[in-house]
């Protein structure tokens, strides 16, 4: 392993690895300091950044952050890694990269032939010594576009996750929430539930009623129940209407086998929902979450700070080509992420790290009750990212998770930031609300409706 080295007024500090060096350089988290990695002082991190920045993107194919005899996930950063598309940056440091991605030669169609050409640790690295704005910036030029029933991803466009969870799976309550974020133009991403319970029948139940609300009205979206892989691949056995397979994921072998899966189960599940050809546009259908600490929370993360390991995991998802990707950012707590602070910058990272390597990256902006953090923190990473670009926010009823216990954005907030920034859904969801009169033209822009479609009246008046 090399030695790295950087002065800083008569004080020299020394990094022994490539992995020490990284995890000293991160922003300061409470997840690092927790795991006993990150910087003893502002110094220290600004003399690791420095040196990070000197570091030239070929070290990364020569030193592993983890062994690659080790860990499934490091042997797939390498051996997948496109010597081709790496090519017009490989004589760059990780500091020339940067200066690069921020001028004029990188623009939509340079970025994505670079994609397969960075590894996940190139992308962490050059995060790490960037500013919001650079952040924002660079995420905002790439465009990483999927199909399955809509269309995903386009320049213009930020779509919404309708997630109507409800803490004991009620068929009513279900719809009444899926109805409600219609209605707000919400749900082009995917209408996506976490299940109270994991029992195969009740995960069968909600994927018949979704799939049966999509058929009735005709809405271009795609349905999700967010079920270990393993019981959708049963589900898909049993002959489920399943659209998109979920997986949660991170970074390295140890961490995935906590949660109870491998590069070849998820292979499994992919080929699986293949099989059913169930997209009309494309088939982009591995759904997968992710989020900083995952590794960690598992003792699973070998040393290596939890922004690189998070970074390792779009290392995974693009692998399996999915249709959205989604960085559940503040779920996991105060001990990996303590405030807004340092939630905001995780996000931006997340998201402009998982486009630089060619991943469709979304965000669930949120929080916990017992985070340092509240919802103006929100509204801020909100804008942010849909300034960046970001491919998909959450929808959820309040911007309160009544099964999930925590704090997120809502549908008025999609509508907010779509008004802002003038973002429009996915083009064939967009098409449905006009037709249903959900939406409809006003002075040149696109306007929420005034009165309940007809389509819908029968089934509010069954809800009731």
């Amino acid at each position: 392993m090399a030695q790295f080295a950087h002065t800083i007024a008569g004080q020299t500090w020394r990094f022994d690895s490539l992995r020490e060096l990284m995890a000293k350089a991160t922003p300061a988290r409470s997840g690092d300091f927790l795991a006993g990695v990150a910087a003893s002082s502002d110094a220290e991190r600004a003399a690791a950044q420095m040196a990070l920045a000197d570091v030239p993107l070929k070290h990364f194919l020569q030193e592993v952050v983890i062994p690659y005899e080790q860990d499934e996930v490091t042997r797939l950063i390498i051996d997948s890694h496109d010597a081709a598309a790496f090519a017009p940056v490989s004589h760059l440091t990780v500091g020339g990269l940067r200066d690069w991605l921020l001028g004029e030669a990188a623009d939509e169609t340079s970025l994505r032939h670079l994609a397969p050409g960075l590894t996940p640790e190139m992308a962490a690295a050059v995060s790490k010594i960037m500013r919001i704005q650079d952040l924002v910036l660079v995420a905002q030029k790439i465009r990483v576009v999927t199909r399955f029933r809509n269309t995903q991803g386009l320049r213009g466009r930020m779509s919404t996750r309708l997630q109507p969870n409800h803490p004991t799976d009620d068929p009513a309550g279900i719809a009444a929430s899926i109805l409600d974020g219609l209605l707000y133009g919400n749900g082009d991403a995917m209408i996506g539930i976490n299940p109270a319970t994991d029992s195969m029948g009740s995960i069968t139940a909600l994927l018949e009623m979704l799939d049966a609300i999509i058929q009735r009205y005709e809405i271009p979206t795609q349905s999700c129940v967010l079920t270990h892989v393993t019981s959708s691949i049963a589900a898909i056995e049993r002959g489920a209407p399943l659209d998109l397979v979920f997986q949660s994921i991170a970074g390295t072998e140890a961490a995935n086998a906590s949660f109870g899966v491998s590069l070849k189960i998820l292979q499994e599940g992919y080929e699986a929902g293949l099989s059913l050809k169930r997209g009309t546009q494309g088939n982009n259908l591995m759904y997968f979450e992710t989020g900083q600490g995952s590794a960690l929370s598992a003792n699973a993360h070998h040393g290596v700070d939890q922004q690189t390991c998070e970074t390792r995991a779009y290392g995974v998802a693009r692998h399996f080509n999915p249709f959205l990707v989604n960085t559940v950012v503040g779920f996991i707590g105060p001990e990996y992420l303590y405030n807004g602070k340092q939630i905001i910058r995780a996000g931006l990272e997340d998201h402009f790290c998982g486009k630089l390597l060619g991943v469709p990256m979304g965000c669930d902006i949120c929080y916990t009750n017992h985070a340092e953090a509240d919802q103006d923190d929100m509204d801020t990473l909100l804008t942010l990212l849909g300034t960046a670009g970001i491919n998909f926010i959450m929808g959820i009823p309040g911007s309160d998770d009544v099964m999930l216990n925590y704090q997120t954005t809502s549908f008025h907030d999609a509508l907010y930031a779509r008004q802002v920034l003038g973002l429009r859904t996915a083009p064939e969801f967009e098409g449905w609300l006009q037709r249903m009169n959900i939406l409809h033209q006003q002075g040149g822009q696109l306007r929420l409706g005034d009165e309940l479609p007809a389509a819908f009246r029968q089934a509010l008046a069954h809800l009731n």
